[in-house]
């Protein structure tokens, strides 16, 4: 196996293996020299088919001579066994390609809380209060908000890799102004612009793993992006506090940059995933080709597809109706407090472990290393819950949106109890560490759980207006996330670690309602929404590959049925 420029070549079905010494050649000119050297590689269709994969040219490995598939209305579309197809890559190169995104996403998340293991040193420095101080991590977060509404429009027209390359270079310039500000004022600027660009990955991460698996094999995927979205954030306060220990915060910065500087080489392997791009290219080829029948072939929508300026309207308007559609409202709450105590809980550690116990700066941060161990037992329970749904596909049963609540329950349970579990267990200095240390592990599991089966849920019953309803979440808990800093101290210092935690732990027990209200109740409450899915078949006949970031195609549905309300479905007959 080979990879050259982000393509395995076992995906070309090039029988022949060159010898190791010429294993990878990152040029195509210098590729082509070396396949003249050898007489086993002298096949004329093959090697101009890898070409076209090894370039960072559209991967259109369609000749200018080579006729495109057509589907049964006329279409330009995959071919059942088409290599240019995502899905049809093999199992290699998918989780290549997967594991790069998250990388990519993951440095956001790490870079979100890298300044809470040192905000002494910032108000040092700066001369700021705490509150002041906490805004480093409140505008990054606010600009987590940019993702759904700016650059998912964006990916629909351009495709993922190209909004990849643009804003995490971006971002990467913004965090050396972060590394190096003249003053408070362009610290707090360079930090909101860089969670702006950095939105970009995080919201189009979740489409790329749409084009690349089928529904039943997302699960594990969607399962490493959830644990990279939990991991990233706990390990950013240990890093800046054992820094801060003998630099200054500007050394959590620099290990932001490093971080990026590793990610920025394997980013650009990403080769374009979103199918209706590549359709598009591959029509457009086509059309230029001179083939007989060719000169006005299209994909299938792109005749109804909207403007830019109407895709940014309806990404900018939807979201807002659809948060107040009862569901979507309810899940928006609880995943906004489930974000809120996530980011909370940067703040509790320094207050129970350095402030009440006298530990370093360092080491007061270290038991948030048991919410990267909480991550690790849910994403265990995401992967056995995803082959338990694919074991119930293949037997032929049904699966109701509700069936995605079932982790909720069981997350929405254990939330409560291990929020008490830590309060009162931090409250008293006579107590072992490594006791709230448990209850943070077990929490962070539990927290994890209710966010992805949410989610889950949400993109199930909304179907094509998915996106809509995943951006209203996302402000949502980004919201919660950037404010907890601000009051998250000062409330456990007036109240105590216990009273706090307690309060949170009782808001966990009324919210705990309501994933067990979906299950029971679910289908009749969808029956009274304007725009969740009501029946199994109704839901079978939509788009089963939904892109939670397809505002371009959702603008083009909306366009064609007049209606908002009226389903429309989105299909590519290649994404089997």
């Amino acid at each position: 196996m080979m990879l050259v420029e982000g393509v395995w070549l076992e995906d070309l079905q090039i029988k022949h293996v060159p010898k190791p010494s010429i294993v990878i050649t990152l040029a195509t000119s210098s590729l082509s020299y070396h396949l003249q050297e050898h007489e086993s590689y002298k096949m004329t269709t093959q090697v101009g088919r890898a070409l076209s994969y090894m370039t960072f040219k559209p991967d259109i490995a369609t000749s200018k001579h080579e006729a495109p598939h057509l589907n049964e209305e006329g279409y330009v579309d995959f071919s059942p066994d088409d290599l240019e197809n995502p899905r049809n890559w093999s199992l290699k190169r998918r989780w290549a390609i997967t594991c790069i995104a998250v990388f990519l996403a993951m440095n956001g998340n790490f870079a979100s809380s890298i300044f809470s293991g040192s905000i002494d040193s910032v108000m040092e420095e700066f001369e700021v209060s705490e509150v002041a101080a906490s805004l480093t991590t409140t505008m990054f977060l606010l600009g987590f908000c940019a993702g759904p509404f700016v650059f998912a429009p964006l990916s629909e027209f351009y495709g993922r890799r190209w909004i990849f390359y643009i804003t995490f270079l971006a971002y990467m310039a913004f965090n050396f102004l972060c590394a190096f500000p003249t003053n408070f004022g362009s610290l707090l600027a360079g930090r909101f612009l860089a969670g702006v660009f950095i939105s970009a990955p995080l919201s189009t991460t979740p489409g790329v793993l749409v084009d690349l698996w089928d529904p039943v094999e997302r699960g594990n995927a969607t399962g490493i992006f959830s644990l990279a979205s939990w991991v990233g954030p706990s390990l950013g306060p240990v890093v800046s506090g054992f820094v801060h220990l003998k630099k200054n915060w500007r050394w959590g910065m620099y290990s932001v940059l490093w971080l990026g500087a590793l990610t920025v080489p394997l980013m650009f392997l990403i080769p374009e995933t979103h199918a209706p791009t590549i359709l598009a290219k591959k029509a457009k080829y086509a059309r230029k080709s001179g083939i007989a029948g060719y000169g006005k072939v299209i994909m299938e929508g792109e005749e109804a597809k909207p403007s830019l300026a109407q895709a940014y309207k309806l990404a900018l308007t939807r979201p807002w109706i659809l948060m107040f559609d009862l569901i979507s409202l309810l899940c928006s709450i609880y995943t906004c407090i489930v974000f809120t105590l996530q980011f909370m809980l940067f703040s509790i550690c320094p207050v129970v472990f350095r402030d009440m116990r006298g530990w370093n700066a360092g080491v007061s941060q270290v038991p948030l290393l048991g919410q990267v161990v909480g991550a690790v037992l849910g994403a265990i329970v995401i992967f056995v819950n995803s082959e338990r749904r694919r074991s119930k596909d293949a037997a032929g049963k049904t699966l109701l949106p509700e069936d995605q609540l079932l982790m909720a329950m069981f997350g929405g349970v254990a939330f409560p109890i291990t929020m008490f579990w830590l309060a009162w267990s931090a409250n008293y200095n006579a107590v072992p560490w490594i006791v709230p240390t448990l209850a943070g592990t077990f929490l962070s599991a539990a927290l994890m759980l209710v966010y992805v089966a949410i989610i889950n849920y949400l993109t199930d019953i909304y179907a094509q207006y998915a996106a809509s309803v995943i951006a209203a979440n996302t402000v949502a808990r980004s919201a919660g996330s950037a404010a907890a800093p601000l009051f998250t101290t000062q409330m456990f210092t007036a109240l105590g670690v216990g009273g706090g935690g307690s309060l949170i732990g009782g808001v966990a027990t009324l919210l705990a309602l309501i994933p067990f209200v979906f299950f029971w109740y679910g289908a009749r409450i969808r029956r009274k929404s304007k725009y969740a899915l009501v029946e199994p078949d109704q839901m079978d006949k939509m788009d089963e590959e939904a892109d939670p970031t397809d505002y371009g195609v959702q603008a083009a549905e909306t366009q064609h049925t007049g209606d908002m309300d009226t389903p429309a479905q989105n299909k590519h007959s290649g994404d089997a």
